[in-house]
């Protein structure tokens, strides 16, 4: 799965830093921006969503979450992201889900780091409930190289 996201980032433009466990890190030039990503573990032959981790500096966001969800969601269910015994609710779209603020990024990457496995719960169009589960070796090494690349600029 790496490796189809080491294609796409050479197909893009985008410079690869590295692949850590399930997680790789990249870096585009413009606009200037560092990110740890990875696809969830596939099952039931999903294999779509990513979550990541990016740096953005012109935006001044650092360690900012940012998770597309497997499937489109219903609007009127929340989001949860589980790290072990953590919970986060998420601020979400149809597609996409983000930590609330800064502290609350700041907390799910510090459980992201002791974790081995994270997953994303939502309720989907029509009321099934699905959830996105990510192995978490790699994680921190690929957040702190994407770190990394954007501060050395």
């Amino acid at each position: 799965m790496i490796l189809a996201l080491l294609l796409l980032a050479a197909a893009s433009g985008r410079e690869a830093i590295g692949v850590y466990g399930g997680w790789g890190a990249f870096r585009d030039a413009s606009p200037r921006r560092c990110f740890a990503i990875a696809r969830p573990i596939v099952g039931r032959g999903r294999a779509t969503g990513f979550a990541s981790v990016a740096n953005w500096p012109g935006r001044g966001l650092s360690s900012s979450l940012h998770i597309r969800l497997s499937r489109a969601r219903d609007r009127s269910a929340g989001v949860t992201l589980s790290v072990g015994e953590r919970r986060f609710a998420l601020v979400a779209n149809t597609a996409d889900a983000w930590a609330a603020d800064a502290p609350s990024d700041r907390a799910i990457v510090a459980a992201l780091r002791s974790g081995r496995s994270m997953s994303v719960e939502a309720v989907g169009l029509g009321g099934r409930p699905f959830a996105d589960t990510y192995a978490l070796a790699g994680a921190a090494t690929a957040i702190d190289a994407a770190a990394l690349a954007c501060a050395a600029r």
